[in-house]
């Protein structure tokens, strides 16, 4: 690429947390070589219900420079261990996806195979009481990740839930001091070049023209750009996730801050519960074909387990992804380039995944049709992962209790996903790529923990006997306990957080 090809502007339309994550870590890259400005209107809201995350969202914080206790502070965080279950394999069955694997030593070979063996002679206990991040997290306790890998606690995986309008207000202060211009002001027109192969410039509604060689389009379920201006197209994903709308309400703190998030089934979705530092974050997701918006309103209001903070707020969606993330000079992120529900919170997450991949690929002027189809390609395979893995969800309950219920639970599922569950119940066998998002530990998590039993499991853990397994797993779970003990509880790794930002300050 020869300098005069150089990508010299960007635009970013579009604030909150998608924006100002494009905006930190664009600036971060690509340094003071290009010029960022960001457009956003006070004018236009920010939906910013998005409060927890997965353990990547280290990586991103990490890879633009935050300072976890400043962040923390700044949108007055909690950590979560995992996601708790309650009544989705059945009404009476709860159980906790967690971060990390199962298991601690090597030696035991693989793990849940030796698992299948010992729960199908009565000899191993639930899965949860061979995860480190489970135990930690019913009992209320966190840690440091150990950066070592042959240690115990390497395992002790962890995220963050966060006020997601905090944490755009924070990677704003950040951007701004780095150099990136934000712009107030409210798109009345989009100009294309002639050819109509790319966006030219914006026209706000003060009467000024900004102009760009890249637009990042952050305007949220609109895609102003990538959609109205681009036509980039939208595949409906509703027939297999038909939840449709979301009703979100904060609420006040009621007890000890628990670690990890709680998705509760209900009679048309599932209610979020997502603990911070100074409120509850509350929401009902739920198919409109099932129950109307003010039963569904009522449901959320009568099951906070604190007073309501704000008024219930509704929003409405269309689940699936742009056909192309990625046309001519536009690349769309956060809302704007699709939606899948928060039920694994993999949301900020593809914002980090579409930039990740957008600096891979990273364009000069001439735009390479064939760098934009690898891109789009990279960004559609890792949705469809996501898509099957949030389907799985549905697919293996073993409800029939109301006709969402029903449907989810016999509706057609895609064939990626076919193949993945019938090989578990056939001999537990994980079919699971290295990079993926959602590791085998997740899978196993979800499908042991709904209730599928596999008929088999795989010949070669019959290598050992008995009795030297049963030891094995009794000295997993005496192992975790005592690596449990010393951890502080979760409010105590708070205040010592506060204390550490001070420090630094």
């Amino acid at each position: 690429m020869t300098a005069d090809k150089a990508i010299r502007s960007i635009i970013i339309l579009g604030g909150g947390t998608a924006g100002w994550m494009a905006a930190a870590a664009l600036r971060t890259a690509l340094g003071r070589t290009c010029e960022i400005q960001l457009i956003e209107s006070a004018e236009i809201g920010i939906v910013g219900v998005g409060e927890a995350t997965i353990p990547a969202i280290r990586q991103f914080n990490a890879m633009i420079g935050l300072k976890e206790a400043a962040f923390m502070r700044n949108t007055k965080a909690s950590l979560k261990l995992g996601i708790e279950f309650v009544g989705w394999g059945d009404r009476d069955r709860r159980y906790m996806h967690p971060f990390g694997v199962y298991g601690l030593e090597a030696e035991l070979g693989d793990f849940h195979q030796i698992y299948l063996r010992l729960r199908e002679q009565g000899l191993a206990d639930d899965l949860e009481a061979y995860s480190v991040c489970v135990q930690a997290a019913y009992r209320g306790r966190v840690g440091q990740v150990s950066t070592d890998p042959a240690s115990p606690m390497s395992r002790l995986f962890s995220a963050y839930h966060f006020d997601a309008v905090l944490y755009g207000r924070h990677l704003r202060r950040f951007s701004e001091q780095m150099g990136v211009r934000r712009v107030e002001g409210q798109v009345v027109e989009v100009v294309k070049a002639p050819d109509e192969s790319r966006v030219e410039s914006l026209i706000l509604k003060d009467g000024h023209s900004v102009a760009a060689d890249l637009f990042i389009d952050c305007s949220g379920f609109k895609g102003l750009l990538i959609e109205e201006t681009m036509k980039a197209g939208y595949e409906d994903w509703s027939h297999w996730l038909p939840v449709d709308r979301a009703v979100a309400v904060p609420c006040a703190k009621t007890g000890p801050i628990t670690p990890y998030t709680t998705s509760t089934a209900r009679e048309a979705g599932w209610q979020w519960r997502i603990p911070l530092q100074h409120r509850t974050g509350n929401g009902y997701v739920f198919s409109s074909r099932y129950t109307d918006e003010d039963t569904a309103t009522a449901t959320l209001m009568a099951n906070l387990d604190g007073e309501a903070l704000a008024e219930p707020r509704l929003l409405r969606f269309v689940t699936g992804r742009r056909r192309e993330a990625w046309k001519g000079n536009v690349v769309a992120l956060g809302l704007a380039s699709g939606f899948i529900e928060p039920l694994e919170s993999t949301s900020i997450h593809m914002v980090h995944s579409g930039l990740v991949k957008l600096l891979q690929h990273f364009p000069d002027r001439d735009f390479s049709p064939v760098n934009i189809a690898t891109y789009n390609g990279r960004v559609r395979e890792e949705a469809e992962r996501i898509r099957d893995f949030i389907i799985l969800h549905y697919h293996v309950t073993q409800r029939r209790d109301t006709p969402f219920w029903e449907y989810v639970a016999t509706m057609p599922i895609p064939d990626s996903l076919a193949e993945r569950v019938e090989i578990f119940r056939d001999r537990g066998l994980i079919l699971s790529r290295p990079d993926e998002l959602f590791s085998a530990s997740s899978w196993l998590a979800v499908m042991i923990g709904q209730g599928i039993a596999p008929r088999g499991y795989n010949p070669l853990v019959n290598r050992q006997t008995t009795a030297q397994l049963d030891a094995g797993f009794k000295a997993i779970k005496s192992r975790i306990s005592s690596l449990i003990d010393p951890l502080p509880e979760h409010e105590a790794f708070l205040a010592e957080q506060k204390m550490l930002d001070l420090e630094e300050a």
